[in-house]
This record gives C-alpha cells, structure tokens and sequence, in this order.
C-alpha cells in the first residue's frame, strides 16, 4: 500500500514526460536529468492540499524556477519485465544509482491486515492527504482502471459541471458562496464548501469540471455533505 497522491499523473516515455493525455509537460532540462531511457509512471507533486498551485506550475508554456517545488514520486516502470515488486525494484536501483533531487520512487509497505490499512488511512487523511492505494502482489503493468489496483478512502468522490456561481453571505459577502453545479444524469446541486479563500476569490470558471467529494446519496439522488475538492485534471 501507499499514499495516493493529489498530484498530476505524469508519464516519462522514456524521452520526454508527458501528462495523461499525452501532452508533454514544459520541464526544465534539470528536472529529468539522470531518468532512464525505459518508462516511467509517476506522479508529479509539491505537497499535501497544494494541488492548485501544483497544476499552476505544470501547464505554463515556459519551465521556470517554479519547477524546484514538484517532485516526480515513481509507482511503475511498464517497461520493465516481472511482476510489480521487480518494477519497483529497478525504480528503485535506478535512481539510487543515478540520483536526481526531483525524484523519488514512492515509498510502499505490506498490508498486514485491515486493522493495519485503518490505521494508516487515519493516519494520513489527519496529514490532510487523499487516501491509499493498494496493490495486488506481483501484479502486471495495466493501462486504465485494474482489479489488482484499489483506491482507499473514507469518502467518494465524484465530478460535476460549474454551472453558475451563487454569491456568499456573512463573511463571504462579495464573493463566491457556493456553486451549482449539474451531474451527468442532469442533477443539479450546490457545492458550497471546500473552498480556500484564494479560491473564492477566484472560482473554477462557468462550464469547468470540479471534483468534488461526498458521503452518499439522498434519495433524491444528491450527494450527501458534498464539498469541492479542485478543479478536474484535464491536462
């Protein structure tokens, strides 16, 4: 098991590192010095509850200094035979072997029972951080979602379209409130919670996709106690 993230996904082909859509990323040349000429996927992050500024940083056109904050955190090497351990571990000696400050393999430990997994979900949710992932042993390099892979959380979390901004009261007045926002199924609901002062200030754009997470369903199929998490990686 390890910590998911709240980063970026960010692949290296070998050449050059590219986001999940297949757009390369503006990288420093210092930043992927020493990567190996075999793929990598990774995730690009700076810290806990910094996710907005992690996606400021990777979508400019220009690598600038900014780039010092990211670290790429290694989880696979597809291109490496063997089951996942054997991947890790050519991750692992790779960049023992040839470091690099903005690097890293992602630390992972065993499951030793669910009593263990609770205690370290606790722990790093109280770090402000996601959740965990857990990972099949031996298990193959797969694009996509993947039965040997399961995402742990004390919540669910789903997306929505911004439909239109509500405005605050109290101490929000003059700014943002909360926004509508409309499901697939053609629900609307409003997100009022979650949000930073900068991003009152500054709200995801009508017509944007947010991330948002919940607790279940009333049955008028609203999410129950729903609060914004960021805008959806779309790069």
């Amino acid at each position: 098991m390890s910590e998911k993230l709240d980063g970026v996904r960010g692949y290296w082909t070998g050449k050059k590192l590219i986001s999940r859509q297949g757009n390369p990323f503006n990288t420093p040349e210092w930043f992927t010095r020493n990567f190996p000429s075999t793929p990598l996927d990774g995730e690009l992050w700076t810290e806990r509850e910094q996710f907005q500024e992690l996606v400021s940083i990777v979508r400019r056109e220009s690598a600038g200094t900014d780039w010092e904050k990211v670290h790429y955190f290694v989880f696979d090497a597809p291109g490496i035979e063997g089951g996942f351990e054997k991947r890790l571990d050519f991750a692992r000696r790779w960049f023992l072997e040839h470091p690099n400050l903005f690097a890293e393999v992602l630390e992972h430990q065993i499951c030793k029972s669910e009593e263990h997994l609770r205690k370290k979900l606790k722990e790093i949710e109280s770090l402000g951080g996601e959740g965990l992932m857990l990972r099949k042993p031996d298990s193959p390099y797969t694009v996509g979602r993947s039965h040997d892979l399961l995402k742990v959380k004390t919540y669910e979390d789903a997306e929505a379209t911004v439909i239109k901004y509500l405005p605050g009261s109290g101490k929000h007045t003059g700014r943002l409130g909360s926004i509508l926002v409309g499901l697939p199924n053609g629900i609307q609901f409003a997100i009022g919670t979650g949000f930073s002062d900068k991003e009152r200030d500054n709200p995801p754009p009508i017509g944007s996709i947010v991330t948002f997470k919940y607790y279940g369903f009333y049955k008028s199929g609203i999410p129950k106690f729903a609060s914004f998490l960021r805008i959806h990686e779309e790069y």
